[in-house]
């Protein structure tokens, strides 16, 4: 019972720490309307500025994530989780036009992507064998419960302070993490694999699984990042085209929307025990595509028709989520997990780069004020999961697994 308590426990402050760090998450998707007008900005510099925080997580993550599998991922999450803290302070500081903005958003993708999986290796490292698949499922969950969290603060909080408090305050809760973390989680020991850091690579790129649930985790995130990144500003269009209720306070809605990612991804994972992950993934997946494209031939109703239906549509796209993730767990070898884990996501986090910057291209190409463009950004959606789709059904050995 002790050990129950005592891995719950330590599920919890890694939650609540992977919480604090994601205070900044939304900011941008957040405020890009307003800083799109006041740097005039294109949708697809917008999409630029909205994928770039992928395109820094997905630098990094290869080496900030393969390390743990040599040095405890520990360390590797306190230090990122302060770099998040630095990279926040400047941006509410120095980002004063699109090109800073550029580097200093590019920094705290980095440095999410050593706060992220390394937080979650540094979990199951210390979580016993039988915990671990549920542990990532609360733990990955958490994430939206994180960027939800961010959504509804910034959208309280922007209407009464100028967006560069709201980066410091962000700042501040990454401090918070950086404490937590430093004063709840004891340092563990390192025990590094025997085999060569060029030899874990060649296993991990040689096995069919692990590159099957990386393909599918690159079309996931194409599809939830690009829905994330231009929900907002989604919403405003469609207010600014017929005022409603429903359309009034965008940052509600779409706090809304990532709430829902939670109980939807622990539910796809209990999901994905209980009927088979590959059976399970390969009945989600489509079900998400074709709901992008139902939200693609609606996106020009009234808020009251387009909110619920985005609602939906936002709970569904997360019921892959942990079950992709805890499969890739549970059937990689621990001493090369750090390293499975760092190709999954940095190939993940490509879809969630390209997703923002597909959508803004579309809406650039058929039209900003358009339903058109924005048809064709949802269609983009469908495309990016529609991939995902299809790369975990490359994978015979993957999509027939047994239940986990």
């Amino acid at each position: 019972m002790s050990g129950v308590r005592s891995s719950t426990l330590l599920v919890l402050v890694f939650c609540t720490a992977e919480i604090l760090s994601m205070a900044g998450f939304a900011l941008v998707p957040s405020l890009l309307p307003r800083l799109s007008h006041d740097w005039s900005l294109s949708a697809t510099a917008a999409g630029w500025l909205g994928g770039v925080y992928f395109l820094g997580y997905i630098l990094a993550v290869p080496l900030l994530v393969s390390l743990t599998d040599r040095v405890d991922a520990r360390r590797i999450h306190l230090a990122c989780a302060a770099l998040n803290g630095l990279a926040l302070t400047g941006f509410a500081l120095l980002a004063d036009g699109f090109v800073a903005a550029l580097g200093w958003w590019w920094l705290a993708g980095l440095a999410l992507a050593g706060t992220y999986m390394p937080g979650l290796k540094a979990l199951t490292d210390r979580l016993p064998a039988a915990a671990q698949s549920r542990g990532t499922a609360f733990y990955t969950a958490t994430f939206g419960v994180g960027v939800g969290l961010s959504y509804l603060w910034i959208e309280l909080a922007q209407r009464h302070l100028a967006w560069p408090v709201l980066f410091a305050l962000a700042a501040a809760c990454a401090a918070l993490s950086v404490l937590l973390i430093w004063f709840a989680v004891a340092p563990a020991a390192s025990a590094p694999s025997l085999r060569s850091h060029a030899t874990h690579w060649r296993l991990v790129l040689g096995d069919r699984r692990i590159l099957a649930f990386c393909g599918a985790y690159f079309g996931h995130n194409w599809e939830l990042f690009g829905f994330r990144a231009w929900l907002v500003a989604c919403l405003v269009w469609s207010h600014d085209r017929s005022p409603d209720s429903w359309t009034s306070m965008p940052g509600v809605v779409a706090a809304v929307a990532t709430f829902l990612a939670v109980p939807a991804s622990i539910l796809g994972n209990e999901g994905a025990h209980r009927w088979g992950r590959g059976r399970w993934l390969r009945t989600v997946m489509p079900l998400s595509c074709m709901l992008a494209l139902v939200v693609a031939g609606l996106s020009d109703r009234p808020g009251h028709v387009l909110v619920p239906l985005l609602l939906v549509y936002a709970a569904s796209m997360n019921l892959d989520s942990a079950a992709l993730t805890a499969g890739l767990v549970s059937e990689t070898a621990g001493d090369r997990r750090g390293t499975a884990l760092a190709l999954y996501s940095a190939v993940g986090f490509a879809g969630g780069c390209i997703g923002p910057l597909a959508f803004g291209i579309a809406l650039d190409t058929f039209g900003r004020v358009d339903p058109a463009g924005w048809a064709a950004g949802f269609a983009s959606l469908a495309f990016g999961v529609g991939l995902g789709r299809w790369a975990i059904g490359r994978n015979s050995e993957t999509t027939s697994s047994a239940k986990r």
